[in-house]
Parts: C-alpha cells; structure tokens; sequence
C-alpha cells in the first residue's frame, strides 16, 4: 500500500519575470524553482477503492493530466471527512494540481483547508510548509504584502528599514516555524519567497539580506537562490538608475555620479549571481534552473546594453539557452522559454515586446524567432493550461502582426483570446490580446470592431489595474507602454469615430460619456502609478464624472470644467457642465490659412514650454501678452459663450501630460485686454472622482504654520535662504489666533510628527523650499538642520492620527519647485494632497520669490478667512490685486513689479477649490 507523499511536491518559486495578472511582460520565460519537499506523513486508504483513486490521480498528474487528477483526488478527500491527517495532505496535493491549470482561487482554498487540519493534527512543520506555500500562490498574485504576513508575520516599512536590522518573525511564522524545528529545506523555501516578496514591493535592501540568509542556510540549493539574488540586484540597478536620470534633472551632478555607480555596482553583482546560478545548475544537472539563469544573463546584457557582456559571450551564452531549450521536456519552462528567445532584443528598454514590432530582434535572421514561436504552440497544445495557450497564440498572433500578414495575426490572435477568456484568472493575457485584436482591425479599416476590441481591453484592463497598480511602484509595469497608450488608442479612436457621417445628438452624448471615463481612468491611473499605492483610490468616488456632474448633492454651482486630451497628432478640449451635454473641441488656430486649422500636439508642446519660459524668466518688466492670448484662442475662447451662459465662476482644469506645468491664470483674453484669472477663479484637479467640493465651517480653524529662514543643502543641491518667511509667518499667525509655529531648527519631521499626533490641526501652512522630482523619492519639503520631510513622511504623519486626519482641511505650500523635463514632476504637484488625505492643497509650478509669495499669501488667507468666499475665490482676489500692483496706492507697499505673471500665476489650488 502507498501513500500520498508519492506525490512529489512542487515548490514554485516564481522570479521577477514571471507571467502573472500582476506584471506586464517583461518576459516570458517563466521561472520556476523546484523543491522536492519529501514528508514523512503516512496515509493509510480506507477502502481499497480509496487507494486506487490516490494511485490513479498521482499518475495523472505526472501524465500532466491535472483536470483528472483533481476530479480523483476530490473524489478521495470526500470520503477523508473523519481524518485531519489524510485530509491535509490530499488538500497540499490538490493546490498544486490547482496551480498547473491556472486557478489559483482553488489552490488558496486547497492550502487554508491544510493549513487548518495539519493545525488540528498539531503536525507544525508541515503547517508552516504550507504557509509558505501559501505565501508563493499569493505572491504569484501580486499580493506581495500578504505573503510577508504568512512568511515572517510582520512587514517591514521600507522607509524605517535599517539595512542591519535584525527583524525578527513571529512565532506562528512559516520563516519561525522552520528554524525552530530546524528544517532546512523549509527555512530556504521561506526565506527564499520572502525575499522575493520585498523584492516584489521595492523593498530591495530587506529582498538581499533575507536571500542572503537562505543562501547561508545550505549549500544544496544556493544556485537556486544565486538567482534570486541576481534579481533582485539587477531592480535595485534599475532603481538606482531612475534615480539617477532624476537627479540629473535636478541638476544634482555629485548625486547623478554617486547613483550612476551604484547603479554599475548592482549590475555587476546581478551579473555574477547568474552565473554562479547557471555554474552550479549546471553542476547539479538541473536543466530548469540552468536555463533561467542563462536567460536572465542574456537579458541582463539586453537592457544594460552589453556593458557586462561582451559580444563573444553574448552568443555562446545565446547558444546554450538553445541548446538547453531544445533537451527540456514539454512543459510551462519550455513554452515561455520559446517564446522570451523569440522576442530577445539587443537593446530593450521598453516593458512589453507586443505593444510595438521589435526592430532589433536577436534571431530573426533564418525564420528562428518565428520556428519557436509555432513551436510555442505545438507544444502548448499537449498542456492543459489556457493561460499558456493563450500566451503562445497571442506571441504567434503578434509576430504575423508585425509582418502585416493581419488575416493570420487575427486568427492566431483569437484562439488566444478565447484560450485567455475560458480562465478568468488569465485576465492579464485577455486585454493583451482584445488589445492586439484592435490594432489588428484597425490596420483592416475595420473601425467599429476595432472600437469595441479597444473597449473590451479597456474594460478589463480597468478590473485588474488596481491590483496590478496598487503594488509598490517599483514593479509595476511601465504605464507609459501600457495602461496610457490603449486609453488613448481608445478614446482617440472613439473621437475619430464623431467625425465621420451624420451622428444624432444622443449617439454623441454618449460617445462623449464614454470617452471621458476613459481620460478620467488615465489620470487615476497615472496617479496611482506615480505614487506607487492605492493611497489616491481609497477615497475614490465610486459615481463616474458624468453622475457626478447630475448629482445635486454635490456643489458644482457657477463651476465649469475643462479636460484636455494629448493624442497623436493633435489635442482635444472637453467642456463639462454641470446638467449640460459634454462638449468637445479639437485645438485650432482660427488665425491659420488654409482648411486644416488643427494644431499638433508638437506644436502645442512648443508653445506651452516657450509660455512657461517667458513666465518663469521675468526678463522683461512688462509682460509680453502674445503667446497667452494665442493660447487662449486656441483653449478657452471656442467655448467662452457656452461657459458665459451658465454663469460659471470658477473653472477646473483637469490636465494632461505637457499641459499640467503651466498655469491656465496666465492666459490671456486679448479682447478683454484680461487674464483668465481676472474673470474666473481657476483650480485644477487629477480627476472629480477625488474631489469632495463643499464649504466647510471656518470659524474654529487651528492652524500649524512650518517655517524655514535658514539656507539648507539636500542631497547636494543647496536652498537658498528665505528672507520673508518671517514676516508671512507673523501675517499668517495675525490671521489664524489658534496656531502653533515650528520654525528653522524647531521644524524638523520628528517634531512637525509630534505636533500632529497632539493636535488636529484644520490648516498646515509651510513656508519652505519643496521640490517635487520625476519620482517620490525626490519629492519633499526642506526643514530645518539640513532635513528633509519627504511625501511618504508627510503622509504616514497625516494618516497616523487615529482618525484626525479628516480634519485637515488645506495644506499650502508656499515656495515650491516642480523639476523641469518630466511631466511626472506635476503629478507630485497635483497629487499632494490627495496623498496626505487632505481636501485640498495650494502650491507653486515654479520657485518664485518669497517677498512675493508672502504678499500675496497674506491676501488669501485673509480672503480664505471672509464668509461665502471660496479658496479658488480667495487666491483670484490676492492675484488680481498683484496684477494691479502698479494701480494701487502707495500705502498699500506692494512692489510695482509684482503685476508680472511670474509672481502671482505659478500659485494654484488643487483638489476641493470651495
């Protein structure tokens, strides 16, 4: 009689390149860590009928027939019902045949109901095995998070971390578990899944020590872990490099140099742990992990482009990665494998190979790329998995797209499609295809089925990004070569769409009202990626932004709305009004000859930036108005009678891309001979779905006013001092009775954290440099001692109020400087607030002046202060009077000069402007 530890145990250890509904297709080679955990539980059958379904399901599954080994083995677990031990083990084998077809859902309810008898048997050991497999199923899924809970029972917060902390895990930990019965096999199992775990969330320091200590723990699986190593310094190299092009465009050379080298260091070392990996797989004769570590080397010397390789190398290297494929057995590793050697680059630098046609592809000299692509899907067909059919047939679709051969392409395309849509876990393979299959009909003129192929991927792009977004920044995919182009595709594909033939008035509306909860996804989206956690999404409205402007408890009175859209080629405006139909617009240049009046998107580009030059310049005293009445012409005067009938007062903008460094104040009405701001109050915001506008009570408002006067030096960049911070803080304080000053050396993070833990405060008013980088990491606020506040403080101090936090009403930032060349510098702009949790914020596009900016600081919040005045109102008050700075009189002791757009235009409300 036998028993059911015949079965052997496969522990996936899944790398950084893996194919999940988490990660877009860096590659598609899956790699995969194999460990026989041998248990010594004995089952005895209770029938003989019981043993033979136990026999016949463990030859199904080495036959790779899983569907009938679950069905066996379910069979079997039903007439287990009295006995804990025989239960457990049946249920740990049933995950694994759940997790080779792709249904992770079962898998997870398999692994609890172990967990759960092997608890009742008091077999800890096991337990804590099952733990960790449990932890690898959820880091397969891009919940990282929970597997550490399993793992160690406690996460460690990256920005506390200490890189020789000793972190202790809790008891009922699978990483305790293990070292307390000393199980080898299981510590390594453990630690190795928590180490790619912190890798997974960006947390590459905690990732290296705990791969580290499973290395230490024996050297029978090291070449295992050697690559796990290699990766996770091949993302911190990639990390440090990110850092360091954003330190360049700080103008911080001693710290571009200092990263840049890091950034070599890593590579290097990730380098070598490949190919200890692959020295010592190969020693052992393990052809799986032999192959991962030969293609994490190619790809390696793909995206470092060949600086740790050189060509000689690169080939052999090449041609052992074939020969090793070809001897593998039919399997997933043979499948991805195929299909990540089809599609090598020599230089590839952007995420997904099946959102553009390669150039560069490694072999695609005598059909090679394409023999193992239909070999991709010969060999798929003997492996029952729909995700690994769908992965093949879609990489096949793919190439035949890139040949223009659309009616194969379409076929292969489809089969992927319906092999991904008969798994619903296989979502990240379905808009990828619906994705490829509009491209496909569009190249076919077949514009309306492209339209509804775009919508498919659209839609279920949107059910799985908050999971795929809601992952530590650092590994999520590349939302410039994902998530923004398909929304655009779609929503420029449904603007095109308006234009051709007659379309009645209802047809219209809706089109519209499809196309902005498009845009309106993208700017979340692209918040959310910025940010790198669903911190911007947990407050989300859950009405879209056409229910939003219906909704009449909601205050949008007097308030008109102004979306822009960067597509390619041109650039739409869309007017929304409270109750009215959508109205959208092209750019134009009324004043061009000819028919074609549409401005490019190149154009525009020009013409914000040459905008902006002349407002941050101040060359000239007197202000040139040319460029912000063009551009006035071409954004705001098509719609001006519409926004005049409805008695708009203030005007949102919802930005896109280049549009969101310069402000919409500065535009110029030439007929009017006015600024914008001197006929609306102007605010700016993400997305309605992340506003809350309603008057608030201001007559009990504590207020917590953060100063720095002193010069300070940040990461080798020097901060000017500022002079006129004590007089805006005395002004600020006159206005605000209830506050508490922290200035220079008393405004540090430990102390601004104290104050907040003490008190609710309704207003944070910070007169201090803040700069906000192309990443988070260089985005924060200067303090005293040479400190810095940096947003994920700011942020952690403002939602550690056990509730408090809702009582924070404006956070102002009164000396900013958003870094120039990256519009993802002003996505840290016009997401601060709604990162800190609080309603609304005002703040700078460029460093302007403290004299300046106290002046017109003091206006505001003396406005702010009025009854029935809103804070878009307020600072269009404190701007209109510094535009008529030269008109007023002399006791009023403000600087002529300051009538100039450079001083007063940069400051901008964002979030609730009420």
């Amino acid at each position: 009689m036998k028993n059911l530890c015949q079965i052997i145990i496969y522990f996936c250890i899944q790398q950084h390149k893996k194919l999940n509904r988490h990660q877009v297709i860096k590659s598609l080679f899956l790699l995969t860590l194999v460990i026989c955990l041998l248990f010594g539980q004995v089952v005895t059958a209770k029938t003989p009928n019981t043993n033979a379904l136990v026999e016949q399901g463990i030859t199904d599954y080495n036959g790779g027939n899983f569907a009938n080994a679950i069905a066996r083995w379910q069979e079997v677990l039903n007439q287990y019902k009295n006995n804990p031990s025989a239960r457990a083990v049946v249920n740990e084998n049933l995950a694994r045949a759940y997790q080779q077809i792709g249904d992770n859902k079962q898998a997870i309810a398999s692994l609890e109901a172990a967990i759960r008898d092997y608890g009742v048997v008091e077999n800890i050991q096991q337990l804590g095995r099952m733990k960790s497999e449990l932890a690898q199923v959820y880091s397969n899924l891009g919940q990282p998070r929970k597997a550490i809970a399993l793992l160690c029972g406690q996460l460690i917060d990256k920005s506390k971390y200490q890189v020789n902390q000793n972190i202790e895990c809790t008891p009922d930990s699978a990483a305790q578990i293990a070292t307390k019965y000393n199980d080898q096999r299981g510590r390594v199992a453990a630690l190795g899944i928590l180490g790619e775990a912190y890798r997974l969330i960006g947390s590459y320091d905690q990732a290296i020590k705990y791969l580290d200590a499973a290395r230490q723990v024996t050297p029978e699986y090291q070449f295992l872990v050697f690559n796990s190593l290699g990766n996770a310094y091949k993302s911190r190299g990639q990390l440090r490099e990110l850092q360091a092009d954003s330190a360049m465009k700080a103008g911080i050379s001693s710290k571009e140099q200092e990263l840049t080298q890091k950034s070599l260091d890593d590579y290097q070392k990730a380098y070598q742990y490949f190919q200890d990996s692959i020295k010592f797989a190969r020693n052992q004769k393990q052809a799986v992990a032999e192959m991962r570590g030969l293609l994490n080397l190619i790809q390696l010397a793909s995206q470092t482009s060949g600086q740790f390789i050189h060509e000689e190398e690169f080939s052999k290297t090449l041609a052992d990665a074939l020969n090793v494929l070809q001897d593998l057995p039919d399997s997933a590793t043979k499948v991805y494998g195929q299909i990540d050697l089809a599609y090598l680059q020599r230089h590839a630098k952007v995420t997904s190979p099946f959102i553009y046609c390669p150039t560069d592809l490694v072999l695609s000299g005598n059909n090679t790329a394409l023999n193992l692509l239909e070999n991709s899907v010969l060999t798929s067909k003997k492996i029952p998995d729909n995700r690994l059919s769908s992965y093949a047939n879609g990489a096949l679709g793919h190439f035949w797209e890139c040949q223009k051969d659309y009616e194969k392409a379409l076929k292969y395309t489809r089969t992927a499609i319906i092999a991904a849509d008969s798994n619903l876990s296989a979502k990240d393979s379905l808009y990828l295809w619906e994705w490829q299959a509009g491209r496909i009909l569009d190249a076919q003129k077949r514009k309306q089925e492209a339209i509804a192929s775009y919508q498919r991927a659209f839609d279920t792009l949107e059910d799985i990004r908050q999971d795929i977004l809601t992952a530590e920044r650092d590994v999520q995919f590349d939302l410039r070569d994902v998530v923004r182009p398909l929304y655009r595709t779609l929503a420029q594909s449904r603007l095109e769409l308006l234009g051709v033939g007659a379309i009645t008035d209802e047809r219209r509306a809706k089109e519209l009202s499809k196309i902005v909860n498009t845009i309106d996804a993208l700017r979340l989206a692209e918040l959310q990626n910025y940010f790198g956690n669903d911190c911007i999404l947990s407050g989300l409205n859950p009405k879209l932004v056409g229910e939003l402007l219906e909704d009449h408890s909601v205050t949008f009175q007097n308030t008109g709305f102004l979306s822009s859209i960067i597509l390619d080629g041109k650039t739409g405006i869309l007017l929304q009004l409270p109750n009215q139909a959508t109205k959208f617009k092209w750019i134009e240049d009324p004043y061009q000859p000819g028919a074609n009046k549409i401005v490019s998107s190149e154009t525009l580009e020009k013409k914000i930036a040459e905008f902006r030059k002349g407002l941050v310049s101040k060359a000239e005293i007197n202000y040139d108005t040319t460029i912000a009445a063009e551009l006035y012409d071409w954004i705001i005067r098509p719609f001006a009678e519409d926004i005049k009938s409805q008695k708009v007062k203030t005007l949102v903008f919802i930005q896109d891309g280049f549009l969101r460094s310069v402000p919409m104040a500065a535009l110029y009405d030439s007929q009017q001979q006015k600024y914008l701001i001197e006929t609306y109050a102007v605010a700016t915001t993400p997305s309605l779905r992340v506003t809350n506008p309603k008057l608030r009570d201001r007559s009990t408002q504590k207020a917590l006013i953060l100063g720095l006067t002193q010069a300070a030096t940040i990461d080798g960049k020097t901060f000017d001092r500022l002079l006129a911070v004590p007089s805006e803080v005395s002004a600020v304080a006159s206005i605000f009775p209830d506050r508490t000053p922290l200035i220079d050396d008393n405004f540090i993070p430990e102390s601004f954290q104290q104050k907040l833990e003490k008190t609710p405060y309704s207003i944070i008013h910070i007169a201090s440099h803040a700069q906000f980088g192309i990443i988070p990491e260089d985005t924060f606020i200067v303090t005293g001692k040479n400190q810095k506040l940096t947003i994920s403080q700011l942020e952690t101090s403002l939602r550690n109020l056990n509730n408090k936090s809702h009582s924070v009403e404006l956070l102002t930032l009164s000396a900013c400087e958003t870094a120039l060349g990256d519009d993802r510098a002003t996505l840290g702009l016009a997401g601060v607030a709604l990162q800190v949790g609080v309603k609304s914020a005002i703040a700078s596009l460029w460093s302007v002046t403290d004299e300046s900016t106290s002046e017109m600081v003091k206006t505001l919040y003396t406005n702010y202060r009025q009854a029935g005045m809103s804070i878009a109102e307020a600072l269009q008050t404190a701007q209109i009077r510094m535009i008529n700075a030269k008109k007023l009189p002399s006791s009023e002791n403000i600087n002529p000069l300051y009538d100039h757009p450079a001083y007063w235009a940069p400051m901008i409300v964002i979030g609730n402007w009420l």
